[in-house]
């Protein structure tokens, strides 16, 4: 067996006919570690002390390294597969979901460093999360999460479109009541303010900052947060349906989840 077939066999989670490589495993534990280094970088008593500093540096530059060797070491055994061989097959598979995942993951970040911009990095951080998708690939339920979705587009896009008329309904009916024709309240001044009131209450979060005061407003108020149950319910049970249907069926045909 070549270097190649038998990093093909430990990168690509399909290859293997059960569990998870220790390479593979290996890049989980990277990516959870520097998710843990994520979160201490953001403690004021590490990123100002200058010991930790040197160790986000050092554990950073290392985790950048790794993500690039993973990264080309992808795109050099896909050519494994027929669909993938050669040039052509290299950048059509470097245009897929995953890998392009897997370039944010460390390319971004690379190249500002490599180019001293080490303020910039801060920006960068948030695209550190594209390293969870490096996790998703060796979960099979996420598979059946994407296809539930998938399955369920058009509903769940249905929807959506309910929950946002019924957003604006509720802004411009509370600003009527309670900006123009009420107490004018400054939180209802206009459509825009009213609508984070109506996101808050349709979405039955209800922070509790901003809410009607006027007997007609309270009453609107309650109408409108019950018809929040049902935006949100509706589309969970869409959702619900369509990956109860996809476990069925991937059962049916003998899958493993």
């Amino acid at each position: 067996m070549g270097l190649q077939q038998s990093l093909y066999e430990q990168l690509v989670p399909e290859a293997r006919a059960s569990g998870i490589s220790k390479l593979n495993l290996f890049i989980v534990a990277i990516v959870l570690a520097s998710f843990l280094f994520l979160a201490l970088e953001t403690e004021p008593l590490l990123n100002t002390d200058p010991v930790w500093i040197r160790v986000f540096s050092i554990f950073n530059i290392c985790v950048l390294v790794i993500f690039t060797l993973e990264y080309i070491a992808r795109v050099w055994v896909a050519g494994v597969d027929p669909q993938y061989r050669g040039f052509g097959g290299r950048m059509k598979y470097m245009t897929r979901f995953y890998p392009i995942a897997d370039f944010l993951a460390f390319a971004p970040e690379l190249i500002v460093m490599a180019m001293g911009g080490g303020g910039s990095l801060l920006a960068l951080r948030v695209l550190r999360l594209a390293r969870l998708i490096k996790i998703a690939r060796f979960v099979p339920a996420f598979d059946a999460l994407a296809a539930a979705l998938r399955r369920s587009g058009s509903q769940l896009l249905t929807s959506l479109a309910v929950a946002l008329a019924l957003v604006y309904v509720s802004a411009v009916l509370l600003y009527f009541v309670e900006g123009v024709g009420g107490e004018h309240q400054e939180t209802f001044a206009s459509i825009p303010r009213a609508i984070w009131w109506a996101v808050a209450t349709l979405t039955t979060v209800g922070y509790g900052d901003v809410y009607p005061v006027t007997p007609l407003g309270r009453f609107c108020a309650a109408i409108i947060a019950i018809a929040g149950i049902g935006v949100v319910a509706l589309p969970a049970g869409v959702f619900a349906s369509a990956f109860s249907d996809e476990l069925r069926e991937r059962r049916e045909r003998g899958q493993r989840l």
